[in-house]
């Protein structure tokens, strides 16, 4: 899901350098959305040899991006889950 407005990312890996969220339009070749991040650590990176991003939230040419794939996974489970929740609102209004 994306970093910004938590949107699932349905685009195929590799996310590409000009690819955007589709809702927010943050760029989604971000370090934030990538495995490696990790706050607080030397350049906020996993990844000891990756070059150091100024921006975290701006798309970036990083050899070493890869998507989080957990936030691949909850973009969808989320989704499911409201899907779940407005159902069930549905099917217990009707017996009100």
């Amino acid at each position: 899901m994306c970093w910004y407005c938590s949107s699932p990312i349905t685009d195929p890996e590799p996310i590409g350098r000009s690819l955007r969220c589709q809702d927010c339009g943050k760029d989604l070749r971000s370090c934030k959305n990538c495995r490696f991040f990790l706050p607080g650590t030397r350049g906020d990176c996993r990844e000891s040899n990756a070059e150091m991003q100024a921006d975290k939230e701006r798309g970036n040419f990083c050899d070493w991006f890869s998507l989080n794939e957990k936030l691949r996974s909850a973009g969808a489970e989320t989704k499911e889950k409201d899907k779940a929740d407005s159902s069930r609102a549905a099917f217990n209004d009707l017996f009100k």
